[in-house]
C-alpha cells in the first residue's frame, strides 16, 4: 500500500465522518449535541484540508503518483 492510497483512504474516511456529524447534528434536539456536531463537523474540514494538500504535494513532486489518481 502507497502512502497517495493511505491518504485517498484517509480523505473519504474524513468526509465520510462529516457527513455523519452533519446528519447527527440536524437530527438532534439536544442543543448541546447539535454544537458539538456542528463543531466536528467543522473540524474534518481542516483535516480535510490537510490530506487534500498532502496529495497534492505529493502528486506534484513525484510524477509517477500522477498516473495513479
Amino acid at each position: 500500500m502507497t502512502v497517495q492510497s493511505d491518504l485517498k483512504k484517509a480523505l473519504a474516511a474524513a468526509e465520510n465522518a462529516k457527513g455523519s456529524y452533519a446528519t447527527f447534528a440536524a437530527a438532534t434536539e439536544d442543543q448541546m449535541a447539535k454544537s458539538m456536531f456542528m463543531q466536528m463537523s467543522q473540524d474534518m474540514d481542516s483535516h480535510i484540508q490537510q490530506l487534500n494538500s498532502r496529495l497534492s504535494y505529493l502528486n506534484s513532486v513525484n510524477p509517477m503518483n500522477q498516473n495513479r489518481q
